[in-house]
Protein backbone atom coordinates (compact mmCIF):
# COMPACT_ATOMS: atom_id res chain seq x y z
CA UNK A 1 0.00 0.00 0.00
CA UNK A 2 2.88 2.29 0.77
CA UNK A 3 4.58 1.78 -2.36
CA UNK A 4 1.38 2.03 -4.10
CA UNK A 5 0.60 5.37 -2.69
CA UNK A 6 4.01 6.81 -3.02
CA UNK A 7 3.62 5.76 -6.87
CA UNK A 8 0.59 7.95 -7.11
CA UNK A 9 1.92 10.91 -5.10
CA UNK A 10 4.96 10.99 -7.74
CA UNK A 11 2.35 10.66 -10.58
CA UNK A 12 0.61 13.82 -9.08
CA UNK A 13 3.58 15.61 -8.98
CA UNK A 14 4.93 14.91 -12.12
CA UNK A 15 2.07 16.09 -13.74
CA UNK A 16 1.52 19.20 -11.56
CA UNK A 17 5.08 20.21 -12.43
CA UNK A 18 4.35 19.02 -16.61
CA UNK A 19 0.80 21.30 -15.69
CA UNK A 20 2.62 24.09 -14.68
CA UNK A 21 5.00 24.15 -17.57
CA UNK A 22 2.32 23.84 -19.83
CA UNK A 23 0.32 26.68 -18.56
CA UNK A 24 3.52 28.87 -18.52
CA UNK A 25 4.37 28.17 -22.20
CA UNK A 26 0.66 28.63 -23.62
CA UNK A 27 0.65 31.71 -25.91
CA UNK A 28 -2.35 33.45 -24.43
CA UNK A 29 0.35 33.53 -21.04
CA UNK A 30 2.69 35.26 -23.74
CA UNK A 31 0.69 38.03 -24.30
CA UNK A 32 -0.83 38.41 -20.30
CA UNK A 33 3.11 38.97 -19.95
CA UNK A 34 3.63 41.36 -22.57
CA UNK A 35 0.68 43.49 -21.18
CA UNK A 36 2.36 43.94 -17.57
CA UNK A 37 6.12 44.59 -18.99
CA UNK A 38 4.68 47.31 -21.20
CA UNK A 39 2.39 48.92 -18.83
CA UNK A 40 5.09 48.79 -16.34
CA UNK A 41 8.32 50.22 -18.40
CA UNK A 42 6.36 52.27 -20.68
CA UNK A 43 5.21 55.67 -20.35
CA UNK A 44 4.15 58.73 -22.24
CA UNK A 45 7.83 60.00 -21.88
CA UNK A 46 9.63 56.81 -23.53
CA UNK A 47 11.03 53.44 -21.99
CA UNK A 48 12.53 53.08 -18.72
CA UNK A 49 15.08 51.47 -20.18
CA UNK A 50 17.74 51.83 -17.28
CA UNK A 51 14.92 50.26 -14.75
CA UNK A 52 14.52 47.34 -17.13
CA UNK A 53 18.46 46.73 -16.95
CA UNK A 54 18.50 46.71 -13.41
CA UNK A 55 16.21 44.09 -13.58
CA UNK A 56 16.10 41.86 -16.44
CA UNK A 57 13.84 38.79 -14.95
CA UNK A 58 10.86 39.68 -17.00
CA UNK A 59 12.40 40.86 -19.94
CA UNK A 60 14.57 37.97 -20.44
CA UNK A 61 11.24 35.43 -19.54
CA UNK A 62 9.91 37.52 -22.11
CA UNK A 63 12.45 36.92 -25.01
CA UNK A 64 12.01 33.20 -24.39
CA UNK A 65 8.94 32.93 -24.90
CA UNK A 66 9.71 34.70 -28.20
CA UNK A 67 11.67 32.04 -29.19
CA UNK A 68 9.66 28.96 -28.61
CA UNK A 69 5.93 30.99 -29.22
CA UNK A 70 3.35 28.02 -31.51
CA UNK A 71 2.25 30.43 -34.08
CA UNK A 72 -0.17 27.84 -35.38
CA UNK A 73 -1.70 27.67 -32.00
CA UNK A 74 -3.26 31.36 -32.61
CA UNK A 75 -5.02 32.97 -35.65
CA UNK A 76 -3.84 35.21 -37.91
CA UNK A 77 -4.75 37.95 -35.84
CA UNK A 78 -3.81 36.43 -32.79
CA UNK A 79 -0.14 36.14 -35.28
CA UNK A 80 -0.40 39.89 -36.00
CA UNK A 81 -0.21 40.82 -32.79
CA UNK A 82 2.60 38.58 -31.85
CA UNK A 83 4.76 39.49 -34.74
CA UNK A 84 4.36 43.18 -33.05
CA UNK A 85 4.66 42.68 -29.51
CA UNK A 86 7.84 40.52 -30.30
CA UNK A 87 9.24 43.39 -32.57
CA UNK A 88 9.00 46.01 -29.68
CA UNK A 89 9.85 43.51 -26.84
CA UNK A 90 13.44 42.64 -28.92
CA UNK A 91 14.30 46.01 -29.49
CA UNK A 92 13.73 47.03 -26.20
CA UNK A 93 16.25 43.67 -25.24
CA UNK A 94 18.59 45.10 -27.91
CA UNK A 95 18.52 48.33 -26.28
CA UNK A 96 19.19 47.21 -22.65
CA UNK A 97 22.08 44.96 -24.37
CA UNK A 98 23.87 47.48 -25.37
CA UNK A 99 23.46 50.10 -22.92
CA UNK A 100 24.67 52.81 -22.64
CA UNK A 101 23.89 54.30 -25.77
CA UNK A 102 22.65 57.37 -27.28
CA UNK A 103 20.75 55.96 -30.19
CA UNK A 104 19.69 52.06 -31.62
CA UNK A 105 22.46 52.89 -34.47
CA UNK A 106 25.19 53.29 -32.40
CA UNK A 107 25.08 49.79 -32.25
CA UNK A 108 26.70 47.77 -35.33
CA UNK A 109 23.56 45.88 -36.89
CA UNK A 110 21.24 47.00 -34.40
CA UNK A 111 18.31 46.36 -36.79
CA UNK A 112 19.83 44.10 -39.59
CA UNK A 113 22.46 41.98 -38.71
CA UNK A 114 21.99 40.90 -34.73
CA UNK A 115 19.34 37.77 -35.00
CA UNK A 116 16.78 36.55 -32.39
CA UNK A 117 14.69 33.30 -32.01
CA UNK A 118 11.87 33.94 -32.61
CA UNK A 119 8.87 31.24 -33.05
CA UNK A 120 11.81 28.74 -34.26
CA UNK A 121 13.10 31.01 -36.77
CA UNK A 122 16.09 32.92 -36.55
CA UNK A 123 15.72 36.67 -37.44
CA UNK A 124 17.07 40.43 -37.57
CA UNK A 125 14.76 42.89 -36.32
CA UNK A 126 14.60 44.15 -40.36
CA UNK A 127 13.26 40.53 -41.21
CA UNK A 128 10.96 40.47 -38.97
CA UNK A 129 9.86 43.98 -40.28
CA UNK A 130 10.22 43.27 -44.15
CA UNK A 131 10.25 39.37 -44.44
CA UNK A 132 7.13 38.70 -42.20
CA UNK A 133 4.55 41.65 -41.00
CA UNK A 134 5.03 43.32 -44.12
CA UNK A 135 4.38 41.02 -46.90
CA UNK A 136 1.85 38.89 -44.66
CA UNK A 137 -0.16 41.24 -43.24
CA UNK A 138 -0.20 44.16 -46.29
CA UNK A 139 -1.63 46.51 -43.57
CA UNK A 140 0.39 50.38 -43.32
CA UNK A 141 -1.08 50.90 -39.98
CA UNK A 142 1.71 48.66 -38.21
CA UNK A 143 4.76 51.57 -39.36
CA UNK A 144 2.99 52.90 -36.18
CA UNK A 145 2.93 50.07 -33.65
CA UNK A 146 6.27 48.62 -34.92
CA UNK A 147 8.84 51.06 -32.62
CA UNK A 148 12.60 51.33 -33.31
CA UNK A 149 13.52 53.07 -30.22
CA UNK A 150 13.86 56.26 -31.68
CA UNK A 151 12.68 59.69 -30.62
CA UNK A 152 10.82 60.32 -34.53
CA UNK A 153 9.34 56.65 -34.22
CA UNK A 154 5.58 57.14 -32.95
CA UNK A 155 5.09 56.88 -29.30
CA UNK A 156 5.66 53.10 -28.06
CA UNK A 157 2.24 51.30 -26.43
CA UNK A 158 2.03 50.97 -23.01
CA UNK A 159 0.12 47.44 -23.94
CA UNK A 160 0.64 44.27 -25.60
CA UNK A 161 -1.85 43.73 -28.68
CA UNK A 162 -3.97 41.21 -29.18
CA UNK A 163 -6.15 38.72 -31.46
CA UNK A 164 -9.08 40.89 -29.83
CA UNK A 165 -7.67 44.37 -29.71
CA UNK A 166 -4.90 44.42 -32.54
CA UNK A 167 -7.47 46.20 -35.13
CA UNK A 168 -8.72 48.46 -33.10
CA UNK A 169 -5.47 49.52 -31.52
CA UNK A 170 -3.72 49.61 -35.24
CA UNK A 171 -6.80 52.14 -35.81
CA UNK A 172 -6.21 54.03 -32.83
CA UNK A 173 -2.21 54.45 -32.76
CA UNK A 174 -2.62 55.02 -36.25
CA UNK A 175 -4.95 58.26 -36.42
CA UNK A 176 -3.27 59.68 -33.46
CA UNK A 177 0.30 59.58 -35.52
CA UNK A 178 -1.18 61.07 -38.36
CA UNK A 179 -3.05 63.67 -36.25
CA UNK A 180 -0.21 64.37 -34.14
CA UNK A 181 1.87 67.92 -34.35
CA UNK A 182 5.40 66.23 -33.51
CA UNK A 183 4.33 63.91 -36.39
CA UNK A 184 2.82 65.35 -38.72
CA UNK A 185 4.34 69.23 -38.82
CA UNK A 186 1.75 71.21 -40.53
CA UNK A 187 2.71 75.19 -40.99
CA UNK A 188 -0.72 76.93 -42.09
CA UNK A 189 0.65 80.19 -41.74
CA UNK A 190 3.70 79.10 -44.45
CA UNK A 191 1.18 76.76 -45.80
CA UNK A 192 3.54 73.64 -46.33
CA UNK A 193 3.86 70.57 -44.45
CA UNK A 194 6.52 68.39 -43.41
CA UNK A 195 6.01 64.07 -42.87
CA UNK A 196 8.19 61.48 -41.19
CA UNK A 197 9.96 59.87 -43.56
CA UNK A 198 8.49 56.91 -42.33
CA UNK A 199 5.80 57.65 -44.79
CA UNK A 200 8.88 57.97 -47.50
CA UNK A 201 10.87 55.14 -46.62
CA UNK A 202 7.57 52.94 -46.71
CA UNK A 203 5.42 54.71 -48.93
CA UNK A 204 4.67 51.55 -51.15
CA UNK A 205 2.65 50.16 -48.37
CA UNK A 206 0.87 53.67 -47.73
CA UNK A 207 -0.03 53.41 -51.76
CA UNK A 208 -1.39 50.07 -51.34
CA UNK A 209 -5.13 52.03 -51.53
CA UNK A 210 -4.26 55.80 -52.06
CA UNK A 211 -2.28 57.60 -54.70
CA UNK A 212 -0.64 60.04 -52.75
CA UNK A 213 1.02 60.40 -49.20
CA UNK A 214 -0.95 63.14 -48.60
CA UNK A 215 -4.02 61.26 -49.27
CA UNK A 216 -3.20 58.32 -46.96
CA UNK A 217 -2.69 60.76 -44.21
CA UNK A 218 -5.92 62.89 -44.93
CA UNK A 219 -7.84 59.84 -44.64
CA UNK A 220 -7.31 59.81 -40.69
CA UNK A 221 -6.58 63.49 -40.42
CA UNK A 222 -9.56 65.59 -38.37
CA UNK A 223 -8.14 68.66 -40.16
CA UNK A 224 -7.32 67.44 -43.71
CA UNK A 225 -4.02 69.02 -45.25
CA UNK A 226 -4.80 71.07 -48.10
CA UNK A 227 -3.27 69.50 -51.19
CA UNK A 228 -2.06 73.23 -52.39
CA UNK A 229 0.75 72.88 -49.52
CA UNK A 230 4.14 72.46 -50.17
CA UNK A 231 5.19 68.86 -49.20
CA UNK A 232 8.59 67.66 -47.95
CA UNK A 233 10.14 64.84 -45.13
CA UNK A 234 11.66 65.94 -41.96
CA UNK A 235 15.17 64.54 -40.72
CA UNK A 236 15.02 61.58 -38.70
CA UNK A 237 15.82 61.75 -34.69
CA UNK A 238 17.13 58.60 -34.08
CA UNK A 239 18.30 59.73 -30.43
CA UNK A 240 17.14 56.81 -28.01
CA UNK A 241 12.88 57.23 -26.52
CA UNK A 242 14.39 56.72 -23.68
CA UNK A 243 11.77 57.56 -20.71
CA UNK A 244 13.03 60.86 -18.80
Amino acid sequence: MKKYFLSVLFLALAFGILSAQSVATQPGNFFIKAEAFFKKNVTTTGVDYNGIKANQTELKGLVDMISTFNLSSVTKSGQKAFWLNAYNILVIYNVVTHLPIAKPTDVNGFFDAIKFQIAGSSLTLSEIENSKVRPTFQDPRVHFALVCAAKSCPPIANYAFTADNVEAKLEALTRAALNSASFIKVDDTKKTVAFSQILDWYKDDFFIKYKTILEYVNSYRTTPIPATYTQSFYPYNWALNIKK
